[in-house]
């Protein structure tokens, strides 16, 4: 059900979103997020709304502009990172600000076939690895 919360002008991250990403850019919904764990390909979409906690706090118009977003980054994440495979997914139960993980995967990476949450250690992005990352994806996005 759509309220005043949702709107875009009260939109702050949650801080534990802001404590473990790097800021890409805004599209034209969703604020895109680089998980600073060079280890997989991994960004975060966040809805720019404020309260959102599940995805049917959304419109069906606000559910279909997520979806697309989420399916343009997939895309490009696959081309610029030449994985076969994306996993799309929410879970939303350490940080309750509804968030959408897409994550580039191939046979062979950390953990494959398992998920890429509480695996292992994090390696964080070095600043020149994550700017690099980010221009290649950001020009595919455009």
């Amino acid at each position: 059900m759509q309220d005043a919360s949702l709107s875009p002008g009260s939109f702050e991250l949650d801080a534990r979103l802001q404590a473990d990403t790097r800021l890409l850019a805004d599209l034209g919904f969703c604020r895109l997020l680089l998980m600073n764990d060079r280890r997989w390909p991994w960004t975060i979409l966040v809805p720019r709304r404020a309260g959102v906690v599940e995805i049917t706090d959304f419109s069906p118009g606000e559910r279909a502009r997520l979806v697309e977003e989420a399916a343009r980054v997939a895309d490009a994440l696959r081309a610029v990172s030449g994985a076969p495979k994306t996993n799309v997914a929410t879970l939303g139960n350490a940080v309750r600000q509804f968030h959408l993980h897409v994550v580039a995967r191939r046979e062979g990476d950390p953990n494959w076939p398992g998920p890429v949450w509480g695996f292992g250690q994090r390696e964080p992005w070095n600043d020149d690895e994550a700017e690099a990352f980010a221009a290649r994806l950001l020009k595919q996005l455009s």
